[in-house]
């Protein structure tokens, strides 16, 4: 089964809890606080399967979490840090923002990205100990691994695009070219997931042509199979375009270049636009073929009105036979001659901004909320006031003052107070509820 996209759940760990100890020895007085501090979560960290040409990995496993950081300790001892979680993809795999559909990574280079950043493990008292707070009984929490969403597409990455019609002779082509050994059969579909094929041109030169299933008028609204499967060349530099010159299906080659070229205008103007060469297939079944095709000096009225449009388009037709193995070399060598005189293969860029960043990570304190409920209290809700939550210990004065200093600081209380809040109104945070005090 071939698997091209499919949506998947990521978390990166939560970062480990800093803790509240003091240093208690034998003959060492006043010693002190000595909490250790939490370790980071581990990432989420994207990395290229070479072996791998589908996602079919991903069909049953969906969700993938990373290791928490582990807690500090007295003496000062620091949490372990959580392992990452790496995840294989194959090569030429887009990494997708679910909601916006935007492209966050794509990941065709030999790098691994980091989608997930682990939390940050928190401090241990000892961070907050100064002259006049000498005993600090408050540490910090570690703070929450991003999670997200996110769609994985798969765009094999090929220099050279096969495009036709089914049984045209993509797949014969590419076992003639190459080592790859697609499926080959007398009817119509019998490739029914793409192919790869590095092609040899002499040393160690080559080129990777990619063969999708075959396209059938309607494609572009997605009739057949090949319209899923048209993904898998927009990267590709060029297109060689397989056109069945022998008249065994009753069709003139002209309409079914016509046909194809309508459907991948339909589908990616900026695909149809990609350099062409037209390959006449199974040339060797015409009557006044000759060895090798140096030349066919009598072509038929169909041949010949096949290449009047081809170079009404701009594109060079070259007669072979994929089943023979006849008229390769020169089709191999208008290829690669192309190919030197084209730019690399497309990467895309990011399209995600520093803006979708901020909105996805929620935890600036103007992501907080206020509402007011029915029994007219108010309600903070927000990442950044759940952050702040879990780095205060209640039970504690002064980790009570850095409270209310965070909420003055950032902002919070003037929230509240354009909400509407007032002196000796009851404002909830999660479980926690205090009266408003201006």
């Amino acid at each position: 089964m071939f698997i091209d996209k499919i949506k998947i759940y990521v978390k990166a760990g939560n970062g480990g809890n800093g803790v509240v100890s003091f240093r208690r020895e034998k003959y060492v007085a006043k010693g002190g606080p000595d909490g250790g501090d939490g370790g980071n979560g581990g990432n989420i960290v994207f990395r290229i399967d070479e072996g791998s040409n589908t996602l079919l990995a991903f069909r049953y496993k969906r969700k993938f979490i990373a290791e928490n950081g582990g807690d500090g300790a007295g003496s000062k001892f620091h949490g372990s840090n959580g392992e990452d979680t790496i995840i294989m993809v194959p090569r030429g795999t887009l990494l997708r923002d679910v909601e916006s559909g935007k492209i966050i990574h794509d990941m065709s280079g030999d790098e691994d990205f980091i989608l997930c950043k682990g939390g940050r493990g928190g401090w241990g008292n000892r961070h907050f100990a100064t002259p006049t707070r000498q005993i600090p009984r408050f540490a910090k929490s570690g703070l929450p691994g991003e999670e997200r969403e996110v769609i994985l597409e798969l765009k094999m990455i090929a220099d050279v695009g096969l495009a036709g019609l089914p049984s045209a002779g993509k797949s014969s082509l590419l076992a003639a070219l190459s080592s790859a050994r697609p499926k080959i059969a007398d009817y119509h579909f019998t490739t029914l997931e793409p192919n790869l094929g590095v092609v040899s041109i002499g040393g160690e030169a080559g080129f990777v042509m990619a063969d999708i299933p075959g396209l059938i008028e309607g494609a572009s609204e997605g009739l057949g199979l090949g319209h899923a499967f048209l993904r898998h060349i927009e990267r590709c530099r060029m297109l060689v375009q397989v056109v069945d010159v022998s008249g065994q299906e009753g069709r003139a080659p002209v309409d079914d270049f016509e046909t194809i070229s309508a459907e991948l205008e339909k589908f990616s103007p900026e695909l149809a636009a990609r350099p062409r060469i037209v390959a006449a297939n199974k040339a060797d079944l015409l009557v006044n073929a000759e060895d090798e095709f140096g030349m066919i000096p009598e072509l038929s009225d169909e041949c010949a009105e096949l290449e009047k449009r081809c170079a009404e388009c701009g594109y060079e037709v070259v007669y072979i036979s994929a089943s023979a193995k006849m008229g390769l070399k020169p089709l191999t060598d208008k290829i690669a001659e192309m190919l030197r005189e084209l730019p690399p293969i497309t990467v895309y860029e990011s399209e995600i901004t520093p803006e979708d960043e901020d909105e996805f990570e929620g935890k600036d304190a103007d992501s907080v909320t206020v509402w007011r409920a029915d029994d007219a209290s108010f309600h903070l809700e927000g990442a950044w006031i759940d952050a702040l939550m879990g780095r205060v210990n209640f039970g504690d004065r002064e980790s009570m003052m850095y409270f209310e200093r965070s909420l003055t600081k950032f902002g919070i209380i003037q929230k509240l107070r354009d909400a509407g809040c007032e002196e000796g109104d009851i404002v909830h945070i999660n479980d926690f509820e205090f009266e408003f005090v201006d």
